[in-house]
């Protein structure tokens, strides 16, 4: 059923930012600091069965000079160079296997996919541990809460930072297109794409599916779903933390960049969504600062257009690249 604002009022949707004075002092920081070590990025041919693709094992150094994991695969055909799509992982997804990630390169595009730090556990595996080098803090089980008492210490820092380095690490390979690469992602994956819209403003689109980790302040107070149930049960328990954790949360709000991002943007958003309400998904889109679109699925939850926005990506990909 619909239980968010009408469709009409969301289109409109555009509540206050909660952003802190240094925001930008503190991504530029953790992104010079992130910075400070080499990328390393290698790429190791692999052998998964499959003909018409070209498949890499990835390993480059994110944040803390980190090594973090990833799949490279290619259309087979040569050596000229191909647009390339970075795509990050739903909540919990590690970055399984290449067979899973074979829709970009059937439209000729290589996919660049960068296994999320810690995660792996659920419906796809990783290769990667998170190695927290800032400390942290009690936490409820789960990502969500996993040092936030501290901007410095919270896990999205590391992740949204591994995020910019595997967009780095994707342009170094000499089959990419440095100037046509696009961020992608679904629900947790699809937040992360608008940080790094945010952060790297010469990516050439940003493709964000349900997008998690938007409007945290609208998102724990209008539904009980996890993810973002681990940061209202954390202040169940934590009940005079609230003022600090949402200090920390705004350092990582999708809306404070989408701000700032000026890549083409398309968007996707299911009506009846419980996991990323509507109204959190429009929040970013209506503060989106780039050229946007907007896809709406008025009787999905968060498996959104699923397929039938699988096509609409790559339709939208190609007009802008071809």
């Amino acid at each position: 059923m619909y239980f968010d604002l009408p469709l009409n009022e969301l289109q409109t949707y555009q509540p206050e930012r909660d952003e802190p004075e240094d925001f930008d002092l503190f991504w530029s920081e953790t992104l010079l600091q992130a910075s400070a070590y080499p990328l390393k990025a290698e790429f190791s041919q692999v052998d998964y069965g499959l003909t018409l693709v070209e498949t890499y094992d990835v390993t480059f150094r994110g944040y803390g000079n980190q090594p973090i994991k990833g799949w490279l695969i290619l259309p087979n055909g040569g050596s000229h160079q191909v647009p390339c799509v970075v795509k990050y992982i739903g909540y919990g997804g590690g970055r399984g296997i290449p067979l899973d990630w074979l829709l970009y390169p059937n439209a000729g595009f290589a996919v660049f996919v960068m296994d999320t730090r810690g995660q792996g556990s659920e419906w796809l595996p990783g290769d990667t541990p998170d190695i927290s080098i800032d400390g942290s803090s009690p936490h409820f089980p789960g990502f969500m809460t996993l040092g936030v008492l501290n901007p410095n210490s919270y896990y999205y820092r590391r992740v949204f930072s591994d995020a910019v380095r595997a967009l780095a690490a994707a342009r170094s390979h000499p089959r990419v297109d440095a100037r046509r690469v696009a961020v992608s992602g679904s629900s947790q994956g699809g937040g992360i794409a608008i940080a790094v819209g945010g952060l790297a403003l010469d990516v050439a689109a940003v493709l964000a599916d349900v997008p998690f980790l938007c409007h945290f302040s609208r998102a724990v107070t209008l539904t009980d779903e996890m993810p973002y149930g681990e940061i209202s049960r954390f202040l169940k328990t934590h009940r005079e933390k609230k003022d600090q954790v949402f200090r920390t949360l705004s350092y990582f709000d999708g809306m404070n960049f989408a701000a700032r991002a000026k890549a083409p943007g398309l968007f996707s958003v299911g009506l009846m969504d419980t996991i990323c309400p509507p109204s959190t998904v429009f929040a970013a889109f209506n503060h989106y600062h780039g050229e946007k679109q907007i896809r709406v699925y008025e009787f999905n939850m968060h498996e959104g257009g699923d397929s039938f926005q699988d096509f609409e990506r790559i339709r939208f990909l190609k007009r802008l690249w071809e």
